[in-house]
């Protein structure tokens, strides 16, 4: 076994990478275990060519080190990959690739958490000791495809959302987009851009925004309640897209930001495709009814054939899989069991970051926590000892 120095993180996304920076301003030592072959792997390898932030970059950088002023306002995939490189390299931060964490126990009698890593470029196994462990592995681990009856009949190209790219590989056909968060409505965007027939099944209702609304009910949050903000921010929204609800976009009752602090969902950032969904370029259907071969039959009654189908339907966090003792912080679908804003501490120096459905603002927020917390009980098991 292998001595760690204090605290092992699992995940070199921006969670795990911001919570080692905020160790370090307080002098404690981590170590960072990623499984793929380099770090914010989901930006890298999962995610579409247009993806940008939708909030402005005031909201988006992690502790210690704010964007250039140069920076765009709305930070595209490629500068946002940018700048997760310069942080590593600002912060000298050198975390382990190609280390898949197997287990995660926690020794009762050593008061440490045995993690066995797997080197995949060598196959060689460690077993490493350390007094903390966060799993920073995220709530984006696997894309989710739900089960739904007949999808195994559809003869069709399927995708989750994570292995799309760009429209340029579906000119020419008919695909349906299933999911109306920002990936979705995004996607959908994108493929009628790239001459496909594009439809989206939005089966929830939804708020949609544009950036400079959610910009400004970001602001007015630091001055005044979330109900004052929501019904200035929904009045807006009203006078800026009138009633949806005749293209099929219902709006919720509670208003945009309440529901993301209650819930952790987000509004819809809209990038053009409401002006598309007005025109009839990108057809909205709600709940899918029956899928049968290429024809499929929604809940309305309306039928359609697609060739194509990708799933905007959401994540899961695989934390369970490889930690053992998750019971401590996690639930049964390896969700933190306490509510935000408690979601981030568990037991037995068991801690999870960016578990919020926050963003960046509430990775950030995980990651000075989880340091200001191991710090605390940092120095007095250090004390004790003394």
């Amino acid at each position: 076994m292998l001595e760690l120095p204090v605290v092992a993180i699992v995940g070199a996304g921006p969670s795990g990478l911001a919570t080692a920076v905020s160790l370090q301003q307080l002098s404690i030592p981590s170590i960072i275990f990623e499984k793929e072959n380099c770090c914010a792997s989901l930006w890298k390898n999962r995610s579409y060519d247009r993806l940008k932030l939708h909030l402005a970059k005031e909201f988006c950088s992690l502790p210690y080190f704010r964007f250039p002023t140069s920076t765009p306002k709305y930070i595209p995939k490629q500068t946002f990959i940018k700048y997760m490189d310069a942080y590593v390299a600002k912060f000298k931060l050198k975390p382990l690739y190609c280390r898949f964490v197997q287990s995660a126990t926690f020794n009762t009698s050593l008061k440490k958490w045995a993690v066995e890593v797997k080197n995949t470029t060598t196959n060689k196994i460690d077993v490493y000791n350390a007094q903390f462990l966060i799993i920073a592995s995220g709530e984006n681990s696997e894309g989710f495809i739900p089960d739904l009856h007949g999808l195994d009949s559809f003869p069709g190209e399927i995708i989750h959302s994570s292995h799309y790219k760009s429209g340029d590989h579906f000119h020419g056909k008919r695909a349906l987009v299933v999911g109306c968060g920002n990936s979705g409505m995004e996607i959908a965007y994108d493929l009628n851009n790239n001459g496909v027939d594009s439809s989206i099944v939005v089966k929830n209702p939804v708020h949609i925004l544009n950036e400079e609304l959610v910009y400004v009910g970001m602001k007015l949050l630091k001055f005044f309640p979330f109900g004052l903000v929501d019904r200035l921010v929904m009045f807006l929204a009203r006078i800026k897209y009138g009633d949806l609800s005749k293209y099929g976009l219902r709006r919720p009752e509670k208003g945009p930001f309440i529901l993301k602090a209650r819930t952790g969902r987000s509004p819809v950032i809209d990038v053009g495709t409401i002006d598309k969904i007005k025109k009839g370029e990108i057809k909205v259907f709600p709940g899918l009814a029956k899928i049968q071969g290429n024809h499929v039959t929604f809940e309305n009654g309306e039928e359609k054939d697609f060739d194509t189908m990708v799933f905007a339907t959401g994540y899961r966090s695989t934390a369970n899989e490889w930690l053992k003792d998750f019971y401590y912080v996690l639930n049964e679908e390896g969700m933190p069991k306490a509510k935000f804003p408690n979601h981030w501490k568990g037991e037995n120096g068991l801690y999870c970051a960016g578990f919020s459905s926050r963003g960046l603002v509430g990775i950030s927020m995980d990651a000075d926590a989880i340091a200001d917390d191991i710090f605390n009980n940092y120095m007095v098991e250090n004390v004790k000892e003394l």
